[in-house]
Order: C-alpha cells, then structure tokens, then sequence
C-alpha cells in the first residue's frame, strides 16, 4: 500500500476503535434513541453539506425506497442495538461482536445468490458461529436479563449492517457512496426520531456532551465513510473491510484498559475464533486477484 493509503487504513481503525468509547458517553447524555437520532441526522446533513461545498453531483435515480430500506436496517436497526446493547454488555464484548457483521454477511450473500460459498468461507462461518457461542455463553459477569437482552441486541446489530449491506449489493450497485451514506443517515435518523418520545433525552446535556455528539457525528460516522471508500477504491474493497480486525483489537483495548472492563480467558478463546472466521471469510489477502465488488458497508460505529 502506498502511504496515504496506510495512513487512511491507520486513521479508520483508530477513529472507528475509539468511537466505542465516545458512544457512550453520548448514550449517557443523549439516551440510546437519542444518540442514534441525532448522530444519523447530523452525519446526513455534514455529507449533503460537503457534496454541496464541493459541487458534487448527487443521483438518486435508483428510487428513494431502496435508499430508505438501507437506512432502516444498516443506520437504524443497526445503530439501535448496538448503541442500546454497549453499555449493557461493555465495549469490549460489543466490538467482538461487530466483527461478526462478515459472517452474517456471507451467509445472506449465499441465500441473494449474490456470491457462492466455498469451503474456506464454510470454515469462517463454522470457526465464527462457535467463537460466538463461547462469547456470550460464558461471560466474565453474571448473566442477568439486562445482559442476555444486550447481547442479542449487540447480534441483531451486526445481522442489520450485514442485510442492509447485501442489500445495497442488490439495489444500489450504480449509486454513489455520497447518495448511499448520506440518505441512508437520514432516513435512518428520520425513522428514529419517533422513538424519542417513547425514550426521551435524560436530561439536558452538557456542553461537551454535545462536542462528543458531533465528534461522533461527523467525524466517526461522516469522515470516515468518505476516507472508507476512497481507501475501496485505491486498494479493493476485502483488503479494506480487513480494517475491522484492527478496530475490534483497538476497541478491545479501550475497553480494557480505560474503562476497567474484562473478558474471561475462555472468552478470549471466543474472540479469536471469531475474529479467525473473519479472516477466512473476507481472505483480505487473496494470492490471487478478485474482480470488483461492492464492498460491505462498515460498521458504523
């Protein structure tokens, strides 16, 4: 890789590893509905406002329905559980089970008939479904309900970024990752906002609850899917998706390290088997080269 490309593959990692951290504390100030909401709403204004300041042309000939399914299931759906599930079962545990997107991922890709499983991809799946049992079938807390809803909220995150990613593979080939991004957030944040009144913000927040609100926002969630896909298009997309084995060991880190939290050495076995069925799912570094594809929306953590 070249060294703007290193330096975009490092910034992703790191952004995307420390986002975790900054979630939540925004879930702390904004709740998890309003983090979601307002975190999508501003991430979908700033790339409309950066197309518009540098006169992009924008198309969205592909029909506004499919635009808004990808915002319900890979901003909405997604951010929803993971932003409800994290607090509740640690970022460390949260992270692992992002990583899972790839797995749930193929397995939809098989059933589209958008990609053809192979016996490697099967050892992936297999390698990743048993480190995910081990995951949160042995945790290092005690399993109370508010944990066992966590976790499968934290899964029915990854399974909505992995829908919402074969989706867009379907549907929206010919559009651009402005048009994608951009109406995927608001929609996304639109089809939130509802919920607010069901889950209201706390309290009022701090000052610099809402610098990490728009931390979060815009450049977490905005800047770094504009860095993702020019970092697609200059080194292919299954060497860029990698990116996520690096953002769950960051993500991991923090959680250790800052925040106190801990994983069970059985666990530990857990994460490595699924971050291992990643590696053979996405074969990051094929000997040979691949044509083309859409790549899988990242996690938008």
């Amino acid at each position: 890789m070249k060294p703007r490309d290193i330096a975009a593959y490092a910034f992703l990692a790191v952004t995307w590893g420390l986002s975790f951290l900054v979630l939540l504390k925004v879930v702390h100030a904004f709740g998890w509905v309003g983090a979601v909401t307002l975190r999508s709403l501003i991430a979908g204004i700033t790339l409309f406002l950066l197309a518009a300041a540098t006169r992009r042309r924008l198309d969205f000939s592909a029909g506004w329905r499919h635009f808004a399914t990808v915002g319900a299931t890979t901003v909405a759906a997604q951010l929803i559980g993971l932003s409800y599930a994290t607090p509740r079962i640690g970022t460390a545990m949260a992270a692992i089970l992002v990583a899972a997107i790839p797995l749930f991922s193929m397995i939809l890709g098989q059933l589209w008939g958008l990609e053809r499983i192979t016996v490697r991809g099967l050892a992936g799946l297999l390698l990743g479904a048993a480190g995910i049992v081990v995951l949160v079938g042995f945790p290092s807390v005690p399993i109370t309900p508010s944990f066992v809803f966590g976790c499968a909220a934290s899964l029915f995150s990854s399974f909505s970024a992995a829908f919402g990613s074969n989706y867009a593979n379907r549907h929206l080939r010919s559009a651009g990752s402005f048009e994608l991004t951009g109406a995927a957030f608001l929609f996304g944040g639109l089809m939130t906002l509802p919920l607010l009144l069901v889950v209201p913000v706390p309290a009022m927040p701090r000052p610099v609850d809402f610098l990490y609100l728009v931390l979060l926002a815009c450049v977490m969630s905005a800047l770094t899917y504009v860095v993702y896909f020019r970092l697609v298009a200059s080194i292919g997309a299954t060497r860029t998706i990698s990116v996520e084995f690096a953002v769950t060991t960051i993500a991991v880190l923090v959680g250790t390290v800052m925040l106190g939290e801990s994983l069970a050495i059985i666990q530990g076995f857990g994460a490595v088997a699924i971050i291992g069925g990643c590696i053979l799912v996405l074969d990051p570094f094929p000997r040979r080269a691949k044509a083309a594809a859409l790549p899988s929306a990242p996690p938008l953590v």
